[in-house]
């Protein structure tokens, strides 16, 4: 016989509570094929909005295709993916030309999609990207 005393409960209620909540916190650190994850980047070209939306020097993030587009300062578009590369979360968040992913909180540089603050170590993966008509269209075959 055991000479400890039965869980209260109390004791058994709190564990019961603290479960989901741990579960929860497992899936979404769970990363790329095992836990919340964002949709894909394009995978055909996609019109994103007007040429004059991105100035000189500056960036736009656009969340419905997981995509940020930036000119630098000579002028030229670059598009990058905004899926992280640490965990597969796509990245909502965008101060002046830095990149924030809300899941661990990885930084990227959206003129060059190099990585400004880890965890993530790998830059964002690159899209093509052109002007046409006054509108920026991205994604493969653009």
């Amino acid at each position: 016989m055991s000479a400890r005393p039965p869980a209260s409960r109390r004791t058994v209620l709190r564990g019961a509570a603290v479960t989901p909540l741990a579960g929860l916190a497992l899936t979404a650190c769970a990363g790329v094929g095992g836990g919340v994850t964002a949709d894909a980047t394009p995978t055909a070209p996609v019109e994103l909005g007007a040429e004059s939306e991105v100035a000189k020097g500056s960036a736009k993030l656009y969340r419905d295709h997981n995509v940020v587009v930036s000119r630098d300062g000579n002028g030229t578009l670059k598009a990058y993916s905004t899926i992280c590369t640490h965990a597969g979360c796509a990245i909502n968040k965008l101060q002046g030309t830095t990149l924030i992913c809300p899941c661990h909180g990885s930084e990227f540089d959206a003129v060059t999609g190099k990585v400004v603050q880890a965890p993530a170590t790998v830059p964002l993966s690159e899209l093509p990207v052109k002007a046409t008509n006054g509108k920026i269209i991205a994604g493969p075959g653009a």
